[in-house]
């Protein structure tokens, strides 16, 4: 081989012209002398002037992973064509693991290995190579890059990396039915020997499956497997590299596969008949029993249903799945009497909801058992012989009439007296009783249908053996009606007739009602009252449907005449006792036009023309409400003038009265009592302090004789006392003012009695008429006494 590098260095010269290049185009294998040695061989240069090109041969170097033995592993050799081999040149390696990994020596371009490889772990280096001159440390060739790889030895067995594995695969596959793949990965070298080449193989499973050898295809190997009979299989999977021969390394798995169900078997009860025993007292809808067929198989494929086969008491019970237990539940539908029945046969049949047709062929999927149910006797309560009671009794019926009964029975083999009672619970306990023994229902309180139309309440009844064993049936009663109520007009109408009706024309179409309870066809009847039949201006029509018409019997019906007519109407009803009542009814004249409708009602239309428009009807009312309060104003104003005239008079006469509680000395006492107040009206006025002073009690002079008492002059000034009293102006003391003056130019002259030398009896009061109104009452009440005075004279 240093022979072949010596003629491609010869070939290269010729061919370049002396200079140093690499040979590019020969990138040759490791060249080993004959102690197989990889060698690296670098031409040397000609001259400075000329271009440096490489001299040596490319080539890669291989060393061996895992290496174990004592010394440095050799990798190969660098060699520059410029050594002459008087140590002139060194060698210097860089790169990848460049003195850590790998050496080189200086002097003779050896490169070794300095530690063990993995090739897993990193399977080529990258490197660096240069031939140094000694001398001047300058480079005699350019730096140049190679590559050492490390070949592959089989240090790694196959492994599985996903298991181990769960598989299911249906019972009663057949032979080859697909169940999984597995796979194994082998970390070494896939191109370089047989070292990754993995062969798989079933160590345990079989023969139940089988695998193959380069996929790792699982498949099942046996046909119909009975997930009833085995339903867990592991099998243990091996991967072996080498290509499975001796030598190889080996890695396993486990895969678990389950057997999932399918329907292949039918429902199976364990036994043909079952007995049941069942109370007679049982509810209806409860369960009395249960019964259960087996199914080997799981979940949907178990689910099993019950049917009762029709024959004898088939129609009493039934039976339903309990989705739990799949057990068949038997219900009871009718009440057991163990009287009449004590004992029932049907038969079950189970049979599974979900089915495959790929085992049809097995046989039916259903299986059939007997039930036999014997009742048993139970100590019962009373039956009544009616599920309700209904009864009827007419208002207003005696009390302690029956109505009515209720029967319960002992149905028993020893049967017991019953007793009844009411259920004092109810509404109805205080209008009825019954008799304990017969169970006959009576009144209790007078019914009335208008108030209560229908009772309902409950009987009971016990065993006198057993009186804890009670039944109760409700009894309802309607209140008959009793024809009590006479019918009357349904609702109020407002009739009206046009003045210009027609003989004959209906004006108004009446209806009755009845407050009692009207059975079916009842008819009332309509008609006019005795008296209202004599001449009359309107009359009834019975259309015989429990309406009525009110028809005109003249024509010409005039408001101003007259503006209402009272109609009396007849109704009867058709019940019994017949009962009737007078309806009287309203009609009012109105104004219509020619085609009837009413256009007006009012009374103040009457007295208006008939032409009259609304605007005129209004100017007419505005000139009677001018005129009004002309009137009204006329008056008022004369009033007042008038009433000016008498103040004046007022004034003038002066009639004031002022009462005080103590008497003076008379009008000589001049201390106790201003005079001049007498006189002069103004002094009212200007002494009111004087007037506030209570007056001292002195020694009164002599008075003249009293004249004759006079009770009306006494009733008179009376009454002016208690005027002043009440009066809210008048001054808080009391004064007696006594009309000594009566002022000058007073044309009633004085009315005092005091000065007076007359008696009463020589007095005319004639001219008191004569001053007015506001002596009215004075003038009649001494003209009275005057005319009095004359007949005692006569």
């Amino acid at each position: 081989m240093l022979t072949r590098n010596c003629l491609s260095l010869l070939l290269w010269v010729l061919f370049d012209g002396g200079l140093l290049t690499p040979l590019q185009s020969q990138p040759q294998q490791t060249l080993t002398t004959e102690s197989r040695e990889n060698v690296f061989i670098m031409p040397g240069r000609q001259s400075p002037a000329q271009r440096v090109k490489r001299g040596w041969v490319w080539n890669q170097f291989f060393v061996l992973e895992e290496y174990m033995g004592s010394e440095p592993q050799y990798v190969g050799k660098l060699h520059s064509d410029l050594d002459k081999g008087v140590g002139s040149v060194k060698y210097t390696l860089s790169g990848d693991g460049a003195g850590t990994v790998f050496t080189i020596d200086e002097t003779t371009g050896d490169i070794h290995a300095i530690r063990s490889l993995d090739r897993e772990e990193k399977p080529f280096y990258t490197l660096r190579a240069q031939a140094v001159d000694i001398h001047t440390r300058k480079p005699l060739e350019p730096e140049s890059e190679f590559i050492i790889k490390v070949q592959d030895i089989n240090d790694n067995e196959p492994k599985f990396l996903d298991g181990p594995y769960v598989a299911s695969v249906p019972e009663m596959s057949p032979v080859g039915a697909y169940v999984l793949q597995v796979k194994a990965t082998d970390a070494d070298d896939p191109t370089y020997g047989n070292s990754a080449r993995v062969v798989y193989s079933i160590l345990q499973g079989q023969p139940y499956f089988s695998i193959d050898p380069k996929t790792g295809v699982i498949r099942t190997a046996l046909p119909n497997m009975d997930r009833e009979v085995k339903e867990q299989y592991q099998v243990l999977i091996q991967a072996k590299d080498m290509g499975g021969q001796l030598g190889g390394l080996a890695g396993t798995t486990t895969v678990n596969i389950t057997l999932t169900d399918v329907n292949d078997n039918p429902p199976r009860f364990p036994k043909s008949i079952f007995h049941l025993k069942v109370p007679e007292s049982s509810l209806v809808g409860s369960a009395i029993g249960r019964i259960r067929a087996v199914d080997p198989d799981f979940g949907k494929n178990a689910e099993i249903e019950y049917n009762i086969v029709p024959g004898d008491g088939g129609n009493l019970f039934d039976i339903v799945t309990d989705e739990d237990t799949q057990e068949g539940v038997i219900k009871l539908k009718k009440p057991l009497d163990f009287e009449t029945k004590k004992a029932y046969t049907f038969k079950v049949e189970a049979s599974n909801l979900h089915l495959d047709h790929r085992f049809h062929s097995v046989g039916p999927f259903k299986d059939t058992a007997t039930v036999k149910i014997s009742v048993l006797d139970v100590d019962e309560p009373p039956v009544f012989s009616k599920p309700l009671y209904t009864m009827e009794v007419y208002e207003d019926t005696p009390v302690g009439t029956i109505i009515g009964a209720v029967t319960a029975q002992d149905l028993d083999v020893g049967s017991s007296a019953i007793r009844y009672f009411i259920d004092w619970k109810s509404d109805g306990d205080s209008y009825f009783t019954i008799d304990g023994t017969e169970g006959t229902i009576a009144t209790n309180e007078l019914l009335d249908r208008e108030s209560t139309p229908q009772y309902n309440f409950s009987i009971i009844a016990s065993k006198i053996s057993n009186p804890s064993l009670t039944s109760k049936v409700n009894v309802l009663i309607n209140v008959l009606d009793v024809n009590e109520f006479p019918p009357e007009i349904s609702v109020p109408y407002e009739t009206a007739v046009c003045e210009n009706a027609k003989p004959g024309q209906v004006i108004q179409i009446i209806s009755a009602a009845d407050r009692d309870l009207s059975p079916a066809g009842q008819q009332f009847s309509f008609r006019l009252s005795p008296e209202a039949a004599i001449k009359p201006n309107f009359t009834i029509r019975d259309y015989r449907n429990n309406t009525a018409g009110i028809e005109t019997r003249r024509s010409g019906y005039s408001r101003r005449q007259q503006e209402f007519y009272f109609l009396p109407v007849v109704i009867e009803d058709s019940s019994y006792p017949v009962q009737s009542s007078t309806n009287t009814m309203t009609i009012r004249v109105c104004r219509c036009d020619s085609d009837g409708t009413i256009l007006s009602c009012n009374v103040e239309a009457i007295f208006l023309p008939v032409g009259l428009s609304t605007g005129a009807l209004i100017a007419i009312l505005l000139c009677i409400v001018i005129l009004l309060a002309i009137v009204v104003l006329y008056v008022a104003l004369r009033r007042q003038k008038k009433k000016d005239t008498l103040m004046t008079s007022k004034e003038d006469i002066r009639d004031n009265v002022i009462h005080y509680d103590d008497e003076g000395g008379g009008e000589e006492d001049t201390q106790a009592f201003d005079i001049g107040a007498l006189r002069n009206p103004k002094v009212i006025e200007e002494n009111k302090i004087r007037r506030d002073i209570k007056p001292d009690t002195l020694c009164l002079p002599r008075q003249r004789p009293p004249v004759e008492d006079n009770t009306d002059i006494r009733d008179f000034i009376n009454q002016r006392l208690q005027e002043n009293d009440v009066d809210p102006t008048a001054p808080p003391y009391d004064s007696l003012a006594t009309y000594a003056y009566e002022g000058d130019g007073s044309v009633a002259e004085s009315l005092s009695s005091i000065d007076s030398r007359t008696t009463e009896a020589d007095q005319d009061y004639d001219y008191l008429t004569d001053w007015g109104p506001r002596f009215k009452v004075l003038a009649d009440m001494f003209g009275e006494e005057e005319s009095y005075n004359s007949d005692k004279v006569t």
